[in-house]
């Protein structure tokens, strides 16, 4: 059994938006604001921007976030972001405001204002507290009264998550774990007793999908990779000088990782192997090591000599145990082979 990954545009917005399942994105919002109480709870939802497959060339920007308003006309925005984009908080507070206001009219009496409920999952880490989830509120900052009840954020910081499987015990706990994890396990928890959470793993199983859906999720999985290199290397670009002063001082434990992935994303962009040792200083050897044995496929990367991963988690790969290590088996994945994914890189390299 084998899942995608939540965390993926697509996914994310097939699982958590399909109007016809609302019931998975209420188990989740009731997880996350903890509506224990069956009075409290959210018990009806309509998906204001309900899932549909787009074609891929009239994709023109993704999609990230799920918008229901539920019984009590409160709407709710859960997104998905892996990225940690520059001034997030402020984006944050210009992405709700700018909701709260374009619920009326100029017209309109306040009194339609619908509150507005934010939830962000975020592959990153965003503040300094150590639980991996935050709520926040406009409080009376002397009495602490909650006055201002039309806004609420709430972020889940994925990083800060690290129970596993036998550890969970909370609804909100297994949803994490889920959103983290799904496409790293083989089945669906024992312990996963929750209608709305047992239809997500279902959902997020591939034998579910139809070629089209799974052709768009990894096409939206490599256009994020994609996205993130070009940003992360554009940083990059701006310390070569301090890299190349790295290199005479020798690189350490943790400056050999940071390296290794710079030298991945500068490969994946058409540099030659000197440069990128020159500007790394890593050997050529270890760069020889972060292409694919077989087809030099630049997403088969080697974390060291006992674990190697994909970078898109193309779906006909798995992981294999070897030698005390996890490593990457790509013997039954051809999206190398694909004349689009070849045409693809072959421009890179241009």
């Amino acid at each position: 059994m084998k899942f995608v990954d939540p965390k993926n545009d697509v996914a994310f917005r097939k699982i958590f938006g399909d109007e016809k399942k609302t019931f998975i994105l209420i188990s989740f919002l009731n997880a996350v604001l903890k509506l224990e109480n069956k009075e409290d709870k959210i018990k009806s939802v309509e998906i204001v921007n309900p899932f549909q497959l787009p074609r891929i060339k009239d994709l023109k920007e993704s999609i990230l976030d799920v918008r229901a308003v539920d019984n009590s006309n409160r709407e709710f925005i859960v997104e998905m972001q892996v990225e940690n984009k520059p001034y997030m908080s402020k984006r944050v507070l210009y992405y709700t405001s700018k909701s709260y206001i374009s619920n009326i009219k100029k017209s309109e009496s306040y009194m339609n204002l619908r509150p507005i409920i934010f939830i962000g999952i975020l592959d990153f880490t965003m503040f300094d507290n150590k639980d991996y989830l935050s709520k926040f509120l406009i409080t009376n900052a002397e009495t602490n009264t909650h006055e201002f009840k039309d806004f609420e954020l709430n972020f889940i910081e994925l990083p800060k998550f690290n129970k596993q499987e036998e550890e969970l015990e909370t609804i909100i706990d297994k949803w994490v774990y889920f959103i983290k994890n799904a496409e790293n396990i083989e089945m669906i928890p024992q312990n996963v007793d929750d209608k709305g959470l047992l239809e997500a793993y279902q959902t997020a199983q591939e034998y579910m999908w139809s070629e089209k859906e799974l052709d768009l999720y990894d096409y939206m999985g490599m256009r994020k990779t994609d996205k993130l290199l070009e940003l992360q290397f554009a940083q990059e670009k701006g310390f070569k000088s301090g890299l190349k002063e790295g290199v005479g001082k020798g690189i350490e434990k943790g400056e050999y990782k940071k390296a290794i992935e710079t030298a991945k994303k500068m490969l994946k962009k058409g540099f030659d192997k000197d440069s990128i040792s020159e500007i790394t200083g890593l050997s050529l050897d270890d760069i020889e090591k972060l292409n694919c044995f077989f087809c030099a496929c630049p997403e088969f990367n080697f974390v060291n000599e006992k674990e190697s991963f994909c970078s898109i988690g193309s779906r006909f790969g798995k992981k294999i145990e070897f030698n005390g290590g996890f490593l990457q088996d790509c013997s039954k994945c051809f999206m190398a082979h694909k004349r689009g994914f070849i045409r693809r890189y072959i421009k890179k390299f241009r």
